[in-house]
């Protein structure tokens, strides 16, 4: 499905008129966090943003593997 595909989408069930956030809404996020957590703590922050995602995703992964063997268990 192409972008504009996807875009038209949500535009005929409704979810359109609440938009996508473009680049000057998320200027407006960065200068915010900036101003809200300063220069020297927002590097930190996104960093441990970043691990918390990747400890998500593997746990995911995990569980999606776990769900597998015990499909395989119970197949047998």
């Amino acid at each position: 499905m192409s972008v504009c595909g996807f875009a038209s989408g949500l535009y005929a069930i409704g979810l359109y008129a609440i938009g996508f956030p473009g680049m000057p809404e998320m200027l407006i996020v960065l200068f915010l966090a900036l101003l809200l957590f300063g220069g020297a703590k927002l590097p930190g922050l996104m960093r441990n943003l970043g691990k918390s995602a990747n400890e998500f995703k593997r746990g995911m992964n995990e569980s999606a593997d776990d769900d597998e063997l015990s499909d395989k268990k119970s197949d047998e």
